[in-house]
């Protein structure tokens, strides 16, 4: 904090925004340089607290800022101008809101004087950005930014986490007012509840005593919580003995060597996790929200079971999924009682859960995650496994992008800590993986951070390799490079009679030359013999990494519940045949792909 941190002190805007950055203990924004912050920027040239990192496109500032945000807990920050600046924010601004991402952006406008009439680079930024944020301001008042600024980090932080938009007008960044510190800044009225009723969590714990059948079903609100819900949480596992699983956003929370470790469930998740969904009979969802790739047919879902519901945004209760037991507040602080209950009163009564667990062992005994190795083609499946293997003792960090690539690392790559996985869940936004890793690689720059990626997903945000090559961020990025755009290739390939409709990548840069154009380091490897050894050579080179990792053309990613079916109706490898996939699909379910 700065001197006179409670003192109203005469600035202008653009000296506020950065002032406000400060006080608000950022250390690093991500952004894109235009006519309409050139003010801010000129203040963020004259000092050395906040340290800009320059992307090549406002998306990777977005999705870069996200990593940043997701792999250490704070709000991530980018800066863009207006107009296009502010427009090509929209993708990573509803990638965040739909994965609880906190994320403060900050954009500029036409002077205020203009607003309405077109003006060169004009858009309602506000207009554009309400359905994607949490909250968004225009500010008019240069006396008012300080505290708007402030709010925005409260707004992006408190409750369910997400983003939100600042909106500041070019004559309101030049223009001299007073600052107001976020000690005496007024706050609103938001103020999201955190602690759980305590009756509610009383009634979870007495249905938990009671359950024979029961299934802990975690997801990102864990994680979002913090550090401490995810070390309750893991208590809760243990004092219970229950099994649990995880979506694709709360891999990590609890640690996959854990005996009660089940896998990821979903679309693409274990066949003992999904199975264990549908025939529990009590589901305690933490942190969740119950959404289209978990629940398969909603009408079919976990028929008999009843539900406990953790969560602390309010609008997520009851939203898909009815539940006997809905508990509004934050995951931590509702753990932290159920813990402290559980083992006050409830006694885990482990003999009466052996049939459920010698049940568990039954499904997990079809081996759902099974593939067959090739001697002579590395298979996607096996490339992941040895990029576990090879970095699971180092501190190591995952963003991907998205499609079969992401659903094999979600599958075959192990975590044991949270925080340590960035992924794009809700949106499935192609081009994520690689300017989240160089967000993340900012955050802890002496850790190991591997994006594994698709050739066709890498390439929608591959210039900010020259972002990660200007700041010195040696990541490294897996490039699973199948020569097709492979989850799009496998449902054409599933349900419209294998007619391959612009899913193949024709013309395929040369990644290697194409990492050395960028100033990184290229490597390929096609053999599966020598993929250990390459493997090994990306990790020890401390620059940026493109490795061109080729695998199977045509492997399919499985297990899967065919869209539209019960959790019960999965198909395992050695099932999913093309014809078993058409036909378990109906019309119904084509429409949900």
């Amino acid at each position: 904090m700065s001197n006179g941190q409670n003192e109203r002190r005469e600035m202008t805007g653009a000296e506020m925004v950065v002032q406000a950055l400060k006080d608000n203990g950022v250390k690093h924004v991500f952004g894109y340089p235009g006519g309409a912050v050139l003010p801010i920027y000129d203040e963020i040239f004259q000092q050395d607290e906040v340290e800009h990192i320059l992307v090549r496109h406002e998306q990777g500032a977005g999705h870069a800022a996200e990593g940043y945000a997701r792999s250490t807990g704070k709000a991530g920050v980018m800066l863009v101008t207006s107009g296009p600046g502010a427009t090509n924010a929209v993708t990573p601004l509803q990638d965040a809101l739909m994965d609880s991402i906190p994320l403060v952006c900050l954009t500029g406008q036409v002077p205020t004087s203009l607003i309405g009439s077109d003006a060169f680079q004009e858009c309602d930024t506000v207009g554009i950005t309400r359905p994607c944020t949490k909250h968004n301001w225009l500010v008019k008042d240069v006396n008012e930014l300080a505290a708007t600024i402030h709010e925005a980090f409260h707004v992006a932080t408190t409750g369910r986490p997400g983003p939100v938009v600042v909106d500041i007008p070019k004559d309101v960044q030049f223009a001299k007012g007073f600052y107001v510190p976020p000690q005496i800044a007024p706050r609103t009225s938001y103020q999201p509840k955190v602690q759980g009723d305590l009756e509610k969590i009383k009634a979870a714990v007495e249905l938990m005593a009671g359950a024979r059948k029961p299934i802990i079903y975690s997801g990102g609100g864990v994680i979002n919580s913090g550090p401490e819900a995810s070390h309750l949480l893991r208590e809760l596992v243990d004092l219970t003995g229950f099994p649990i699983t995880s979506t694709l956003m709360g891999l990590g929370a609890y640690p996959a060597s854990g005996k009660n470790w089940m896998g990821m469930l979903g679309m693409h998740g274990t066949y003992e996790a999904n199975m264990a969904m549908h025939d529990c009979d009590v589901m305690i969802c933490i942190g969740a929200r119950f959404d289209d790739r978990i629940t398969g047919r909603l009408t079919a879902f976990s028929p008999n079971s009843k539900k406990i519901h953790i969560d602390i945004d309010p609008s997520s209760i009851n939203k898909n999924v009815h539940t006997e037991v809905p508990i509004i507040g934050d995951v931590g602080r509702v753990l932290e009682d159920m813990v402290r209950l559980w083992r006050a009163s409830a006694k885990a009564d482990r003999k009466a859960l052996y049939p459920w667990w010698e049940q568990i062992a039954k499904w997990r005994a079809r081996d759902s995650l099974a593939y067959k190795m090739n001697n002579d083609v590395i298979m996607p499946q096996y490339a992941i496994e040895r990029l576990y293997e090879l970095t699971k003792g180092m501190d190591t960090y995952i963003t991907t992008e998205v499609g079969q690539h992401q659903m094999w690392a979600a599958q075959h790559y192990h975590f044991e800590k949270p925080n340590r996985w960035m992924t794009s869940g809700g949106l499935g936004t192609m081009g994520y993986g690689l300017p989240a890793a160089l967000g993340v690689q900012i955050a802890h720059p002496d850790a190991l951070v591997i994006d594994i990626a698709g050739d066709a997903s890498v390439q929608m945000t591959m210039q900010e390799m020259s972002a990660a090559v200007q700041h010195d961020a040696p990541i490294k990025i897996f490039i699973l490079n199948n020569q097709y755009m492979g989850m799009v290739r496998q449902w054409q390939q599933l349900l419209h009679g294998n007619r391959l409709s612009h899913s193949y990548t024709e013309a395929m840069p040369d990644f290697v030359k194409l990492a050395e154009a960028y100033g990184g380091h290229g490597i390929r490897c096609e053999k599966p013999d020598e993929l250990d050894d390459a493997i090994k050579e990306m990790i020890s080179v401390r620059k940026p990494v493109l490795f061109d990792c080729r695998v199977a053309t045509l492997a399919n990613c499985f297990p899967m519940i065919p869209s539209g079916k019960a959790h019960n109706e999965m198909l395992l490898p050695d099932e999913a045949t093309d014809e078993a996939v058409a036909n378990a699909i109906d019309a119904k379910g084509r429409e949900l792909v």
